[in-house]
């Protein structure tokens, strides 16, 4: 990636190849269509799955990135299913090696405006590790004090959206993912070893006959929160303020909503 893409606006960190295009595919194919830059950050090669390989899961990513318009993604290349946000050794803010500072070092690299993390609360464990570890990296990214031998600047991305997975979250927004759909659905499939073949009871969850309806699912539910086909849900680490409200509500491109998910007061 030349430096002409840098800074991202957008990036999405995840802990394997695939999830980000399952739980933020259509934020980041919208936002790439607006000239945004946008990229992805896999924390892990996903050498653990049950289907697959490194090398095969590598060309489906960059399949999946040239589909929803990336300018930039690469893998860290950490350890599935061992992702860890816990201390490693006394001295691992020191080591540029360290899964943490490996982290601290992409986002200084690239310092996104945005960045969109997994959840502390998550039904795959290295999902929530991966939350963990983002998180613990955005604070130590932004430590004047904290250097290291890459001499890259202290940053600190101005949000942080937390993409909810298979536990359902509340969350600040809905984005309408309607127009770009389609291309969601393709850089899902183009994860071949994966979502594709034959599924078995004692399979992996994203290979089972549901898994890319169960998505779908989801999106269709959350985009009739906000009278939308569809929709991915956010929830916002800092306070979203808005300047006007009136004007704010007034503009919203979407309809009204079809399902009210908790009691209103």
């Amino acid at each position: 990636m030349s430096d002409a893409f840098l800074p991202l606006d957008l990036l999405a960190i995840a802990p394997h190849p695939d999830d980000a295009e399952l739980f933020a595919g259509g934020l980041l194919a919208l936002s790439a269509q607006r000239g945004h830059r946008v990229g992805i950050v896999d924390l892990s090669r996903g050498e653990r799955a049950t289907r697959g390989d490194p090398e095969t899961r590598a060309v489906e990513a960059d399949r999946a990135a040239n589909v929803l318009g990336l300018c930039h993604r690469e893998n860290l290349g950490l350890p599935d299913g061992a992702l860890s946000a816990a201390t490693s050794t006394p001295d691992e803010l020191d080591d540029v090696d360290s899964p943490v500072m490996r982290v601290v070092s992409v986002i200084r690299r690239l310092r996104p405006a945005i960045v969109i993390a997994p959840p502390r609360l998550e039904r795959h464990p290295d999902h929530e590790h991966a939350g963990a570890l983002v998180r613990r990296a955005l604070f130590l990214s932004g430590l004047a004090k904290l250097t290291s031998d890459d001499g890259l600047p202290p940053f600190t991305p101005r949000q942080t959206l937390i993409m909810p997975m298979r536990v359902e979250l509340p969350v600040s927004f809905v984005v309408d993912i309607t127009a770009v759909l389609d291309i969601k659905r393709e850089a899902i499939l183009a994860h071949v070893s994966q979502v594709g073949g034959p599924a078995s009871a004692s399979g992996p969850l994203i290979g089972s006959a549901l898994a890319l309806a169960a998505i779908e699912a989801r999106d269709r539910y959350h985009g009739a929160m906000i009278g939308v086909a569809a929709g991915e849900p956010y929830f916002a680490e800092s306070t979203l303020g808005i300047a006007d409200p009136v004007a704010f509500f007034k503009g919203a491109a979407h309809g009204p909503a079809h399902l009210f998910p908790r009691r209103l007061p």
